[in-house]
Parts: structure tokens; sequence; C-alpha cells
């Protein structure tokens, strides 16, 4: 089967997603008012006032504007909002006429209808990053960046059409972020990179680490005495939902999945270095490629960690800055819960990268130095890597 490197990922997606279909659950309804369901866009049409207010013991501008509600049930409706005076506003933007806005709308129990401002309309810009974003990918990657659109794509109809309703009916969201994560990874990576040697690798490894970082994620949160209790959207999400959810395995389900970019990176990365290694040198032996393509790994994984513990560092910044301002002990600052999560969540992350290299350099070198004898079976198994034929 000729086309057998493009056959088989494709019927694999046709698989997956009929899975995905059949396996589609109806959320429950709590009858609480959603975030964002009673908001609106609307349209400045004009500034009424603006000034300065003392508020939250400093001084900020503040504007009060109408606006015309522009969808729902008060659509074509002129409103009256204030945009500083109850809340705290940044003063590096404002308000102006003919701009989008989104506005939340409320009936009191005497029944006036109040608009009042929650965020600017942002979609638009948005939209233009996305699109260059996917035009530089198509333009440096060509047909790899349409297929790496395609599965990002996938990526988040995974994320979003599976892991998180099946988190929401109460399921175990370990079991629900290892399954989902496995499709997610397994089917990005074959599409692509192709059915090939060389992607099996990455995929086998890529479940074996997964499998891994969720045994250390187990054992670490038990150990160290977490809950899930440390983010303060888990506390509001409890009070938000009737169905009861499993918190520490909310947990370690967000670790899991926290770690996949850059594992998709690490094992492909990693599968390839063995296969070229090999390439250039057929007469390697098991230890010397190990310890050639290891030498690159090492490389790799060092600035990958750091990658990792940049971006939480970096998510976690607000927080790092409230504890510095107030000279904080940050040996007794690492015991809170919303602290410890982050902790655990890196190192244990990190430690899932860091086994990913050495597992996967077996992985990729058993399918590597068995290319030749596996060659008979190309139909089914696919070519040894892109651009290596038999």
């Amino acid at each position: 089967m000729k086309n057998a490197k493009w056959f088989f990922p494709l019927a694999l997606l046709a698989l997956t997603l009929v899975y995905l279909t059949l396996s589609k659950v109806q959320l429950p309804g709590g009858g609480f008012s959603t975030f964002g369901s009673d908001t609106v866009r609307a349209e400045v049409t004009r500034i009424i006032e603006e000034g300065n207010i003392e508020m939250g013991g400093r001084m900020q501008a503040y504007q009060i504007a109408r606006v015309k509600i522009l969808e729902g049930k008060y659509a074509g409706v002129e409103m009256e909002i204030d945009y500083g005076k109850r809340q705290i506003r940044s003063d590096e933007y404002s308000l102006a006429a003919g701009e989008k806005i989104l506005v939340s709308i409320s009936k009191t129990p005497e029944n006036v209808v109040n608009a009042y401002f929650v965020d600017f309309v942002r979609a638009a810009p948005i939209l233009w990053l996305a699109g260059i974003f996917a035009l530089a990918i198509i333009l440096i990657s060509a047909w790899k960046g349409i297929r790496a659109l395609l599965s990002m794509a996938f990526s988040l109809y995974v994320i979003i059409g599976y892991i998180i309703p099946h988190i929401l009916i109460g399921e175990d969201p370990l079991r629900v972020s290892i399954i989902g994560s496995a499709i997610l990874l397994g089917i990005s990576l074959y599409l692509t990179y192709g059915w090939t040697l060389k992607t099996h690798a990455s995929v086998l490894s890529m479940i074996l680490v997964l499998l891994l970082t969720g045994a250390l994620s187990a054992l670490f949160v038990v150990f160290t005495k977490l809950n899930g209790t440390g983010d303060e959207n888990v506390m509001f999400l409890i009070q938000m939902m009737e169905t009861p959810i499993n918190l520490r395995g909310l947990l370690l389900g967000g670790m899991i999945i926290g770690a996949l970019g850059v594992l998709d990176d690490l094992v492909t990365t990693q599968s390839a270095a063995v296969f070229e290694l090999r390439h250039a040198n057929p007469n390697f032996g098991f230890r010397a490629l190990y310890n050639s393509a290891m030498r690159i790994g090492q490389d790799h994984v060092a600035a990958t960690v750091n990658t990792l513990v940049l971006a939480y560092a970096g998510a976690s910044l607000p927080m790092m800055l409230m504890f510095s301002l107030g000279h904080g002990d940050y040996g007794y600052i690492v015991n809170f819960s919303f602290i410890a999560e982050e902790i655990v969540r890196t190192l244990v992350g990190s430690l899932g990268l860091i086994a990913a290299v050495p597992l996967t350099t077996v992985i990729a070198i058993f399918f590597a130095q068995r290319a030749d004898s596996l060659a008979r079976w190309e139909n089914i198994l696919g070519e040894e890597g892109e651009g290596h034929h038999h």
C-alpha cells in the first residue's frame, strides 16, 4: 500500500472521531447562570461624563457612557453604563464612541434593568493574530504546517469535546486526561509526521511517559497532602457544580495536560535524532547510538525543563510579586497549597520530560536498528521516516 503513510493516520483519525462522537456525554444542567451567559455585545454611542474618583486608595479615571445593546433580548435598546466608578480599571484604555464592548445585563426585583461594563470586545484582533500565525506556519513549513494546524484544531477539539465534558459529569479526571492526552498527541503526531517507524517510536514513548507522569503525579500529590483546592477557580467550580468532581484527580489531570506541548516536541526530536544518527552511520551499535543520541537529548532536555519552569513562573508572576512585596519567608510560603501545587506541577512535569529522553532513545533505537528487517512490513508499519526509504 503506497499511501500507507497517510491512509492509516486518516483511518485512525476517522475511528477516533467516531469514538469521540459515541462517547459524547450530556453535560449536567445545574440551574445556574454560567460565566458569560448574561453578557452581550454593545456599542458605545457617546461619552456622557468623564472624571476622576478615588478607588482602592488611589485616584483613577472613570467614564459614564451611553451604549446600544447589539444582541439578545434587549437588542437595539440604549442604556447607560459606568466604567471605573465601581471597579478598579486601567487608565491605559478608555471608552470611545463607536467602540464595541461587553456588558452584563441584570434585572432588579423592582424590574429595573441595569447594564454593567464587563470588558472590551477583542475577537477581531485575536482573529487577526490567529490568521498571521496560521499564515506564518504555512509559509515556513508548507504542507507540514497545514498538517500541524489541523493537528492543533484536533487537539482543541479533544480537550473541549472529550476531556472537559467527561470531567464535568464526574468521571475520574486522571483517567480521562491520560486517555484524552494519548488520543490527542497520538493522532496529532501521525497527522503531522505520517505513519512511519519514527512516528511509532514517538507515540509509544509518549504514551509510556504519560503513564509515568501520571504515576509520579499521584505519588507526590498524596505525599505532599495536596487536595486540588489551591486554585480559587476550583472553589468557584465547586459552588457552581451539582455533580461532585474529584478535585485531586482534576489537579493530576492538569499536571499531565500541562506537560503535553513540551512532550510532543521532546519525543519527536529525540526520535528524529536517533533515526538520523542511524542513517548517517549504519554501523553504530546500540551503545554508540544511545550515547550519541543522549548527548543531543541532554542539551534538549536541559533547555526544555528550563522552558517549562519559566512558563510556570511567568504564569505565577503576580503571585510571586505579591509575596516579594510582603517580604515573605519563602521557606514558609511553600507550605501553602496554591504555591505547593505549582511547585509539584513543575517538578513532576519536568521529571516526566527528563525520563522521556532515555525512554524515547531506547524505543527509537529498537525501531531504527530493525528498519531493514521490518521493510517487508512496510505496507502495514510504514516507511522508516520522512526522507528515508527502504
